[in-house]
């Protein structure tokens, strides 16, 4: 939706659940204001290169994250990022649930100035919001291992996993009722079922199942896959996998 020499922005997903964007920050760019949501979580995983995060009232709270790094700020809580370094950093943005995000995209894109100042997005509070403790830090390497699984956050509103696999690995085809069950391939390949078609899908590949829709995925090669996993809401995706 936007490229430009400082940054590049990609709407990779837009369902009410969810919206999801893709960025290139170069080095020196830095993301809006310290600001809260009021009704979303807004989080962010970190591809390549670094991006800083300033939490809570003055951004007093900094986590430098590379790549495999998740941060995520739910409603209330104040946060901002930017890149502060000289490299370039790629990063996925999500919003969980949308609240509009992509609409406001496209407002600001359109010049819609009033429309884009519908979104849910405020000027920290006098409070300063909700304690940063309450925010999901989980850098490179870190997270809760089921198995091949990592959990990168759970929380009610969003699950999310990186999954290294081997051949043969993947559930048959299936829809959830509630949740959109969406995928990010970091390296290796997967082949996607989405109804009666098989898609297969490299690194850099997004995919997104809406409710109801039907999918399933394996690992089709003989070498590994590592991919990212969102359930949004979480629909207890997380607490499932633990009782396996």
């Amino acid at each position: 939706m936007a490229d430009q020499p400082e940054k590049t922005l990609r709407l990779l997903a837009d369902h009410d659940e969810l919206a999801l964007t893709w960025f290139r920050y170069s080095g020196g760019e830095r993301g809006p204001e310290l600001h809260i949501h009021k009704r979303h979580t807004d989080a962010f995983y970190v591809l390549s290169g670094e991006v800083s995060f300033a939490l809570g009232p003055d951004g007093a709270q900094e986590v430098r994250g590379q790549a495999g790094a998740f941060v995520a700020a739910p409603a209330r809580v104040v946060h901002t990022f930017a890149n502060e370094t000289s490299e370039e950093a790629t990063f996925l943005n999500i919003h969980a649930p949308n609240m509009g995000f992509a609409d406001m995209l496209r407002a600001r894109r359109d010049g819609r100035t009033e429309d884009a100042e519908r979104f849910d997005q405020f000027p920290p509070p006098p409070d300063g919001g909700r304690p940063v403790s309450e925010a999901t830090v989980s850098l490179p390497r870190q997270g809760e291992r089921i198995r091949n699984l990592v959990v990168k956050v759970s929380r009610e509103e969003i699950d999310g996993l990186e999954i290294d696999c081997g051949p043969g690995y993947g559930p048959d085809p299936h829809n959830h009722e509630l949740e959109v069950d969406s995928f990010y391939i970091l390296d290796g390949e997967l082949d996607f079922t989405l109804g009666d078609q098989i898609v297969r899908a490299g690194p850099g590949t997004f995919v997104s199942a809406p409710p109801g829709a039907v999918h399933g995925f394996k690992n089709p090669r003989p070498g590994r896959a590592r991919f990212l996993n969102f359930h949004t809401p979480a629909g207890g995706f997380v607490a499932s996998i633990r009782k396996e």
